[in-house]
């Protein structure tokens, strides 16, 4: 890591501050859940928007469209073109019961 600070004593980096967004992604044959890193104060939209061929996911989970579990990774590069739709748990909202 670098550091160089400015005439004004401001201090400068070249690690980029990300926090951690819990996302359901799905691809065409996969469904992955894991950590998509944001800078802050930017939505999960702003990330994939950036023009990078990869997004980083973190503690994934990839399953097949039945749910069958296929593998578990610490680190995942996923190809931008591969999302199909992609959801913050946060946002969900559950199935009204009728």
């Amino acid at each position: 890591m670098t550091v160089e600070l400015d005439d004004k004593g401001r201090i400068y980096t070249n690690v980029i501050t990300k926090q951690p967004i819990r996302v359901i992604i799905e691809t065409v044959n996969q469904q992955i859940i894991g950590n998509l890193h944001v800078r802050p104060g930017e939505r999960v939209i702003d990330e994939l928007n950036r023009g990078e061929t990869f997004v980083a996911i973190t503690s994934a989970v990839v399953t097949e469209k039945s749910g069958q579990e296929l593998y578990r990774c610490n680190f995942l590069a996923l190809n931008h073109k591969s999302i199909t739709w992609i959801i913050p748990e946060k946002d969900l909202i559950p199935p009204s019961i009728s």
